[in-house]
């Protein structure tokens, strides 16, 4: 899973990848590099206690691959210009994390004058529908030829979807709040569409809003937020200086501040849930592991993120959620109290179930 982080000039984009990914470059290396990408381990407490009790000599993560997309530049105008090359970049993401401003430094200029969430928000959203519109427009003028050819149905089955997509377009709504079915999303995946992917906006105050998060998100919620769009909000200046402290240090941090979680686990979080992820557990005197898969997919689908033999000649699985063996305190009591159980392969993984794939 690829995630990008965008962001106009001075919006803290670069911040947020450096205190997520805890990396810290000098603004020269930063600028001599077109793409900074990290990956970054996924925190569970699940898997950390896990791995307490079996003691194994691995412990393995799910990870996510983070880019800090780069490209946007100054136009002839004085605004921020949206180049061929960043839009390029951004098409390969899995989903978006876009960085606005809201903190005001004079020494720090914002690109476009001031510092206006909704705007900065529309500017982006707008790019993104007109290289969406030029992609769907010149996929409709050929499909058009090709059926008129072909008589193709798979093309008469497209045509339609294509059109939608062009006249949601064209009224200004992003593809992602379109309700789309998971086999429209199945045959748009290949244009790489922009609007289409999953947003979600983080908002960069200063110590000095700390007790102003509830108006802008509430100002959001109102605007521009759905099931696709999330928004959250962090402390860039804060939380780059707690990424350079040890855990306990940190602690204390955000508890002088106010701050109930890191920036780390709550975009983890909410991007989970905007792609629809969760994790299952397997564990061992080898190795303990998370794993993530789809929300919804069944104990075979779950089996294939391990390793595709395990798809192909996949038995069964033995399951037990999280909480019903901390409670039992071992699988074989579990097993006695009848929370430890065999399930086929249409069995439904649930978030944080400890698994053992049978398979031939």
């Amino acid at each position: 899973m690829q995630i990008g982080i965008v962001g106009l000039p001075q919006s803290g984009k670069s911040t947020l990848f450096q205190t997520i990914t805890k990396t810290h470059l000098d603004p020269a290396s930063m600028a001599k590099v077109e793409t900074h990408q990290s990956i970054i381990k996924v925190p569970d407490a699940r898997l950390d206690k896990l791995t307490n009790i079996f003691q194994p000599p691995k412990k393995t993560n799910a990870t996510i691959e983070v880019i800090d997309v780069v490209g946007l530049q100054k136009g002839a105008s004085g605004s921020t210009q949206f180049t061929s090359n960043f839009l390029g970049k951004v098409k390969t993401n899995d989903a978006l994390i876009q960085v606005v401003r809201l903190f005001k430094n004079e020494t720090v200029p914002h690109p476009d004058g001031s510092v206006n969430m909704m705007r900065d928000i529309n500017n982006f959203e707008a790019e993104f529908i007109i290289s969406d519109l030029t992609i769907v427009e010149k996929r409709i003028d050929t499909v058009k030829k090709q059926v008129q050819k072909t008589q193709d149905d798979k093309l008469k089955r497209e045509l339609p979807l294509l059109e939608k997509c062009y006249n949601l377009l064209q009224e200004e709504t992003p593809l992602r709040d379109a309700h789309l079915t998971n086999d429209e999303l199945k045959i748009l995946s290949s244009f790489q569409l922009l609007s289409i992917k999953p947003m979600l906006i983080a908002l960069n105050l200063d110590e000095t809003q700390v007790n102003e998060t509830g108006k802008f998100l509430d100002e959001l919620a109102k605007k521009k937020l759905s099931k696709n769009t999330k928004a959250l909000f962090f402390f860039g200046k804060i939380e780059q200086e707690m990424s350079e402290l040890s855990d306990k240090e940190a602690e204390i941090f955000m508890e002088e501040f106010g701050i109930k979680e890191s920036a780390l686990n709550n975009i983890i979080r909410e991007t989970y849930d905007l792609l629809g992820l969760h994790s299952f557990l397997t564990c061992g005197e080898t190795e303990c592991r998370a794993w993530t898969t789809r929300k919804g997919s069944n104990a075979q689908e779950a089996a294939g993120e391990i390793h595709s033999d395990f798809y192909n000649k996949f038995i069964r699985a033995e399951v037990v959620a999280y909480d019903d063996f901390i409670s039992a305190g071992s699988f074989a009591k579990a097993k006695e109290q009848g929370t430890w159980r065999l399930e086929g392969k249409e069995y439904v993984v649930k978030d944080g179930d400890i698994m053992i794939i049978r398979h031939g």
